[in-house]
């Protein structure tokens, strides 16, 4: 099994997270990261799925969501072909010395502190999910309170946007997506 990274592009409807979400858990694909919101362009969402599965499977959801009268594009980010981050909030522990110590730590990964209190700091982190890892097990020494994150969000490197793309089922000869009568961007 290996993680897998995709951008759909849907319309900003109601049901369609739903629909989505759906395709995976009916195919019974665990999703690690799902992370939605808006768009350069209004009345469009973009989701960032994270599943953990064989590519094969992944084909045949991929295929299903084309089908999907609110989604646009579907894209699969090639491992290094994407900018990929996450937004991490923890709150730990940090009483006497061990305060000044998650200070030095905060600064070698250049996160920033966002609230102080007499036994607690919280702490801003973004970046790649292996820095957040790394960082959450070195805070891990002085004890979380909590921690909360947005799951991944990615975008292709290039000059392209993912209209421009050409999809692996475009590119297959598939033809255009169900639903979708162009324009825009």
């Amino acid at each position: 099994m290996t993680l897998h990274t995709l951008s759909v592009l849907v319309e900003d409807k109601p049901g369609v997270l739903t629909r989505v979400a759906g395709l995976f858990a009916a195919r019974g694909f665990n999703i690690d990261s799902l992370a939605v919101g808006p768009t350069e362009e209004r009345g469009l969402s973009r989701m960032t799925v994270v599943v953990n599965v064989e590519s094969k499977p992944l084909e045949q959801v991929t295929k299903q969501l084309n089908k999907l009268i609110h989604v646009i594009k579907v894209l699969e980010h090639e491992p290094g072909e994407a900018v990929e981050r996450e937004l991490l909030l923890v709150k730990v522990r940090a009483e006497g010395e061990a305060r000044a110590r998650i200070m030095e730590i905060c600064d070698v990964f250049r996160v920033r502190v966002l609230d102080v209190t007499h036994q607690t700091l919280t702490i801003e982190a973004t970046g790649v999910p292996d820095k957040l890892e790394a960082l959450i097990e070195l805070l891990g020494d002085y004890g979380i309170v909590e921690l909360s994150r947005t799951g991944r969000i990615a975008l292709a490197r290039g000059d392209r946007g993912i209209r421009e793309r050409v999809s692996k089922r475009t590119a297959a000869g598939a033809g255009d997506v169900p639903g979708w009568t162009g324009g825009g961007v």
